[in-house]
């Protein structure tokens, strides 16, 4: 599905290569190779639409300054049915475009042809990527850091399928090993706890303190009693572990949906165990010199494929670890189920974990690069100017859930978006429910309903938004129409550069830039009481400003709200 700029891109690839053929018969200069050329948007718009900076990279084989190479291959192109006005050469050797309007008008044309489809692009191919983020162990509530994994995940699935991917989105069970071990002799401590007193039992230091597990255990009490005090620790555990796992994956489940998360799939770490996975992808690494036995426990050789450290296996207990079972799940997603590529999003601190990945990958036969893992930086809670750690319904550590009551699912996936994966995120709870310009989201879903409003009032007087090929769109020429049409066509190369770089950040500073961009043209351009012409061409612009803001909007699952009763100033 091709846009504008790409049509422009084409444009300015075809034009360089021909004229630098031509330069190069002419026996200007030799022929330079280009593979692929770099087209950008300079940063200062004094200097053109798009820049390339080709004579730079060819002066080495042209054997003249980059300026002067820059130079011969403007004066042999031919801008002639192009969107194309001029081109100077700028800087050490930069090759600017200036376009024409013709693009702006036409871009416009794109956004109400393709509607909710505008900014759909062909990068994937249909390729089929697995994003894989979340995954929190089943053994209590979701926390910040799996807030802020669970918002860039389904964002990048989104993009990814915006820019025509074919998308799974997978949660990962660890519903297996030592944290299930663990998690089953907490609640059996707390079983007898609650039924024989405290000083019955000791309470493991590294088991689960939470509340949680308290009031799943008091439930399973009140259903069944104390049937489990006669019977084996083993079987008493199980007993509980069978009761309150599926219960707190439900709540997870749940919890996730609240938010806007749907998983396509809920893949068990213990399915791994019980068709063999495990033990056919242990066979696979001896088989192929990948282990080696040390101290009684089976390690993976990671070293002898560029990692920093060895990992273990299985422990000297005849346990495998869980990185055993990762390597098995990956050797599924990869192997058995024929992903093209997968994408992980893990917290900041499984950076070691990630590039030992990447190595059990390549072990695996497959090509590392087509394992990509997106690490994620913390997130703090700020709450009048002070550090939050408390929910203040429950004074307790605060959950995903009590996020999701105080500020609610728009400001928290807006919020968690504007900054990229790697830096640290600094989450102000006061601002993310302000009903101001200062709130993001708010200035956002502002924009759209004034908008809606707009339109509806002039519906209502008689004025329904025109057919854009019945309208003089070149009546849009002031500079904030301009600046607000460039803009809008730049949709499309957003979703481009947010599916390469797996950077949604991209698209919530985009949206802002559309509603500043919306808020600047609505304080200086009247629509109504205008010639009816211009009228009707600034109500195209105005629809096509409401259709990408819902666009980003629906793309990040925050909702685009057509009416809003608090205004604020400009």
């Amino acid at each position: 599905m091709t846009n504008v700029v790409e049509t422009i891109k084409h444009q300015i690839e075809e034009i360089v290569k021909k004229s630098i053929r031509k330069a190069s018969e002419n026996g200007e200069i030799p022929e330079i190779p280009v593979e692929e050329l770099t087209i950008e948007v300079p940063k200062d718009a004094g200097h053109g639409d798009f820049s390339t900076n080709i004579a730079m990279q060819g002066a080495k084989v042209a054997k003249k300054p980059p300026r002067q190479v820059a130079e011969i291959i403007i004066n042999s192109m031919d801008l002639s049915n192009t969107y194309i006005e001029r081109v100077e050469t700028a800087g050490p050797g930069f090759i600017n475009f200036f376009l024409n309007n013709d693009w702006l008008y036409d871009a416009l044309k794109d956004i109400q042809t393709k509607r909710e489809d505008y900014g759909r692009i062909d990068l994937g191919k249909g390729q089929r990527v697995m994003v894989e983020f979340v995954s929190a162990n089943p053994t209590g509530p979701l926390h910040m850091g799996n807030a802020r994994g669970g918002a860039l995940g389904d964002c990048i699935a989104s993009v990814l399928e915006k820019a025509g991917y074919d998308v799974t989105r997978e949660y990962y069970i660890n519903d297996a090993g030592n944290q299930i071990e663990k998690f089953g002799i907490s609640l059996e401590a707390r079983y007898i706890q609650l039924l024989k007193g405290e000083d019955a039992i000791e309470f493991p230091e590294d088991g689960y303190h939470g509340e949680d597990i308290i009031e799943r255990v008091k439930e399973y009490i009140e259903e069944n009693g104390d049937k489990l005090l006669n019977v084996s620790s083993e079987e008493r555990r199980k007993e509980l572990v069978d009761y309150v796992l599926p219960k707190n994956v439900e709540a997870i489940r749940k919890a996730l949906e609240s938010y806007g998360i749907k998983f396509d799939v809920w893949f068990s770490e213990q399915s791994l165990y019980d068709n063999g996975e495990i033990q056919e992808t242990l066979e696979y690494l001896e088989k192929n010199g990948y282990t080696t036995e040390k101290d009684g426990a089976v390690w993976f050789k990671a070293t002898e494929l560029g990692a920093d450290k060895d990992e273990v296996l299985i422990r000297n207990n005849g346990i495998p670890t869980y990185f055993a079972s990762d390597i098995a799940y990956h050797r599924n997603k990869f192997i058995k189920r024929g992903f093209d590529r997968v994408i992980n999003l893990l917290g900041a601190d499984h950076h070691g974990h990630a590039g030992r990945m990447k190595c059990a990958v390549k072990a695996l036969g497959i090509d590392p690069d087509k394992l990509d893992v997106v690490l994620f930086q913390l997130v703090r809670l700020y709450r009048n100017g002070e550090i939050a750690r408390m929910s203040k319904r429950t004074g307790k550590a605060i959950s995903l859930t009590d996020l999701l009551e105080e500020v609610g699912r728009d400001a928290a996936r807006f919020f968690f978006n504007t900054k990229a994966s790697g830096n640290h995120l600094d989450f102000d709870l006061d601002l993310a429910v302000e009903e101001s310009k200062d709130n993001p989201v708010f200035y956002v879903q502002y924009a759209h309903a004034r908008i809606c409003s707009m339109l509806n009032l002039l519906e209502g007087e008689g004025f329904k938004v025109p057919d854009v090929n019945s309208v003089q769109l070149t009546l849009l020429e002031a500079p904030e129409e301009i600046e607000l049409m460039k803009k809008l066509a730049a949709y499309p190369e957003e979703i481009r550069i947010s599916a390469q770089t797996l950077e949604p950040s991209r698209l919530t500073r985009y949206v802002l830039d559309v509603a500043g961009g919306f808020h600047s043209f609505y304080n200086a351009c009247k629509v109504k009481g205008q010639d009816e012409n211009l009228m009707k061409a600034r109500m195209i612009l105005v629809d096509c400003t409401r259709i990408v803001i819902r666009n980003v909007l629906d793309l990040l699952s925050i909702s685009a709200p057509e009416k809003m009763y608090k205004c604020f100033e400009e």
